[in-house]
């Protein structure tokens, strides 16, 4: 009960990320003891500057981390820490898992320790008559092979792959950007309550939330997380969906991609990750072999192999747009200010919290808008250039 309590109240301070709050628990140990922490030892703290900390324990002396969990469950029944021996096991192998996630719907504790390996499905909001016809195949195959299914119930591809679920009464997981009572696109409202009925909807953010343009880039790092692979059925080159493959191809997860046609636009992206390592999807048949060689999550636990696709994915992207002076000011001042932080040199995600003055989550968001726009790239270690 304690620690679940710290996990929650840390994630409601200001400036104080998912990464820093993980940093807090590896250099203490117990986030009760970060929580009774003075500014002098916060600062030892990799990512806590003094500005950081200063705020950090301003904001701790509005809250008691008790009553707020006795106020949040009794707004938000369903939801769980990393301190919650049911918080999704996977997630914790990614750097910035949610330190609270929401739940609505069938909760399956063997899905959540890993042990029955969940497939992505990611791709296009406009897909065409052929990225629809082989979603609904591949979705198929998959759910009559036993594997849980994951999207973001978007529009598109996401749609289609839940509702192919539900019509062959498997299970299917929406992670959404929104809280799991708030269904966005709207018309997927009577789809979600089916998924909550037989499935599961999940998200980081509480009860109530409303759709925010940063939301939707940062529950990418979730469908990644939470699977063993992710397949990327049809997207074009500058998409959400390769977001997804790269986050997945950092944590260790396999990557598959649906090839197309050069003269449809929805699957260059697909086909640019192909040309740079991603597992090529020739046949229902073909993929279920290769998926069955995923080792169980003890034999894979801390090895695999990640597809090369990080700086070739970089360097087929569309041409920045950065190199227009002009186009700055289409961006929002939001966009700017992070924007202005980042040099053509690499730069720690942490440093660019602290020069913009937003929180780390704000932050995260904002630059995989970037990332998805040509502006940044992302290096390893959560560094950043401009492109």
């Amino acid at each position: 009960m304690s620690d679940r309590a710290f996990w929650l109240a840390w994630s409601q301070i200001d400036g104080v990320g998912p990464t820093l709050i993980l940093r807090l628990k590896h250099y203490f140990g117990d986030l009760s003891y970060a929580w009774e922490a003075s500014v002098e030892d916060l600062v030892y703290v990799d990512g806590f500057g003094l500005q950081t900390a200063q705020a950090a324990a301003q904001g701790r002396s509005r809250i008691d981390p008790y009553q707020l969990l006795e106020q949040h469950e009794r707004e938000n029944p369903g939801f769980w820490t990393p301190a919650d021996p049911d918080y999704p096991k996977l997630l914790l192998e990614i750097p910035d898992p949610p330190p609270v996630l929401y739940y609505a719907g069938q909760v399956d504790r063997q899905e959540n320790q890993g042990l029955i390996p969940a497939i992505a499905i990611v791709g296009t909001r406009k897909p065409s008559d052929y990225g629809r016809r082989w979603t609904r195949r591949i979705v198929t195959a998959l759910c009559n092979a036993g594997y849980p299914i994951v999207s973001g119930l978007a529009d598109g591809i996401d749609t289609e792959a839940h509702r192919t679920c539900i019509q062959a009464n498997a299970r299917t997981i929406a992670v959404l950007g929104t809280g799991v009572d708030v269904v966005y696109p709207y018309s997927n409202r009577q789809l979600a309550r089916h998924i909550r009925e037989t499935g599961l909807l999940l998200s980081e953010y509480p009860a109530g939330t409303q759709p925010d343009r940063v939301h939707f880039p940062r529950r990418n790092r979730i469908i990644a997380g939470v699977c063993r692979a992710v397949l990327v059925l049809e997207a074009p080159s500058r998409s959400g969906a390769l977001i997804t493959a790269r986050l997945a191809n950092d944590y260790n997860r396999d990557v598959y991609a649906l090839p197309g046609s050069l003269d449809n636009p929805q699957s260059l992206g697909c086909l640019e990750l192909i040309q740079n390592g991603a597992n090529l999807i020739l046949s229902e048949s073909a993929l279920l072999d290769r998926l069955r060689e995923i080792p169980s999550l003890q034999a894979a636990s801390g090895t695999g192999q990640q597809l090369s696709l990080l700086d070739a994915l970089a360097e087929t992207s569309p041409q920045s747009q950065s190199q227009d002076p002009a186009a700055v000011l289409n961006l929002s001042s939001e966009l700017q200010t992070i924007l202005h932080q980042i040099p053509k040199e690499a730069i720690a995600l942490d440093h660019i919290v602290a020069g913009s003055g937003l929180s780390t989550d704000v932050v995260l968001g904002a630059l995989l808008h970037l990332e998805l726009e040509g502006w940044v790239m992302q290096l390893p270690g959560m560094r950043y250039q401009r492109v």
